[in-house]
């Protein structure tokens, strides 16, 4: 017969049920805390860079290449047509002011010298021979001028004694006539004469200032081709350091080609390059910074080229520091054209994380974690971004590349 379970073994019995209940339950709360501990993304630390937000200066600005050029740089160009015959200076030695640098074939230049000189000669001749033919058919006129005033005198005469006969009644009107229009036409030969004479000084006047014209155009000739070949050794006109020189022996070159530069190496300033999309941004004394070697040089923009070419804008700067010992010549630069300035607004350092747009999710450290969160940006430069909103002094955050994980909203930062 079956007998009744007592109550204490009952009690016992739904005891037992329960703490198997709630152990069943931790174990699986506690699977489920593993699982979820597996499954949390992580990143280590040391894998992260980061900067922190902060109050300061931003000169947002433009970005060009640079190059360090000579402060002054003379071009010596070939006067003449000629070949090289020798190079007396290196590239890289010093040059005093008239010092030799190289030395031109002058044979072809002396020999166009010559001719030069002796169709000056010639020239002379044909003006000593010009004078006497002129001054000739000028003597030619005035012979017959007087012998036409002698003329005209004895026809005076002769009419002044046919007014007499005729006055007396020894001659006759007809006479009196006759006597007169001799006498016109003498003295209208005469006149034709003075003209003629007067023309004829004119004319003589004019070939000589012609031959004149002409020897003195042959004698600017001469003296440019003699000063030409003078400058033949080529030469400083100021002392410096000789960057470039045509070392090919024997090569021809003609009038206006480069033979040498010479620099003076105690000042420098920057030529830059920057694509045209950007030039209506560059002006005139705007500030620039130059940067190289970790040495931030400031300057102003002094001129801007008027025409792109192949969609780049050549601009020059000169710099405040024209003498800094950091820089050499043609050495290559970045160059940031200042566009505006923020005075103590919250910026934080420029790095892989920031591309370019005015908002963008960022990841800030806090408590061991890394939290996404939208931050809304304003001007940059190369240093730093200016933050408008999403982030307060102090911050710290993420600025390498994030962007295998900007689908995660935290991140766990692993030591």
């Amino acid at each position: 017969m079956d007998r009744a379970i007592s109550t204490a073994t009952q009690s016992r019995r739904k005891l037992r049920r329960w703490l198997l209940i709630l152990a069943g339950l931790g174990v699986v709360a506690a699977a489920l805390l593993a699982f979820r501990t597996v499954l949390q993304p992580s990143i280590r630390r040391n894998q992260l860079l980061t900067a922190t937000a902060e109050t300061g200066d931003i000169e947002a600005s433009l970005t060009a290449a640079g190059l360090i050029i000579p402060g002054h740089e003379a071009v010596i160009t070939s006067p003449i047509q000629s070949s090289i015959r020798r190079v007396v200076v290196q590239v890289g030695e010093k040059v005093q002011s008239g010092q030799t640098i190289l030395e031109l074939d002058k044979d072809l230049t002396n020999s166009a010298l010559a001719k030069l000189q002796d169709g000056q000669q010639q020239n002379r001749n044909r003006n000593s021979q010009l004078q006497l033919s002129l001054e000739k058919a000028l003597n030619d006129l005035r012979s017959q001028q007087q012998v036409q005033q002698v003329r005209v005198r004895s026809l005076q005469s002769a009419l002044r004694d046919e007014q007499y006969l005729l006055k007396i009644g020894g001659g006759t009107a007809e006479s009196v006539r006759q006597a007169e229009l001799n006498l016109k036409v003498a003295n209208l030969e005469l006149q034709r004469l003075r003209e003629q004479i007067r023309n004829q000084q004119a004319a003589n006047a004019a070939d000589v200032r012609e031959l004149g014209f002409t020897m003195q155009i042959q004698d600017r000739s001469i003296a440019e081709l003699a000063g030409k070949l003078a400058q033949a050794d080529i030469s400083s006109q100021q002392p410096g350091v000789l960057t470039w020189v045509n070392e090919d022996i024997g090569a021809t070159v003609q009038q206006g080609d480069p033979l040498a530069r010479v620099a003076d190496l105690s000042s420098f300033r920057v030529r830059a390059t920057i694509s045209d999309t950007y030039a209506e941004a560059l002006h005139a004394g705007d500030p620039v910074v130059v940067r190289l070697n970790g040495t931030d040089l400031r300057g102003t923009i002094s001129t801007v080229s008027p025409a792109a070419e192949k969609g780049i804008i050549t601009f020059y700067a000169n710099l405040q520091q024209n003498h800094h010992p950091a820089l050499r010549s043609n050495q290559r630069v970045e160059v940031f054209v200042v566009t505006s300035t923020q005075r103590q607004v919250l910026r934080v350092k420029n790095g892989p994380f920031y591309q370019g747009g005015k908002e963008q999710p960022v990841f800030v450290l806090h408590e061991g974690k890394a939290e996404r969160r939208t931050v809304r940006f304003g001007e940059s430069n190369l240093d730093y971004v200016q933050v408008l909103s999403g982030l307060r002094p102090g911050d710290e955050i993420v600025v390498s590349d994030m962007k295998e994980h900007l689908s995660t909203p935290t991140l766990t930062i692993e030591n």
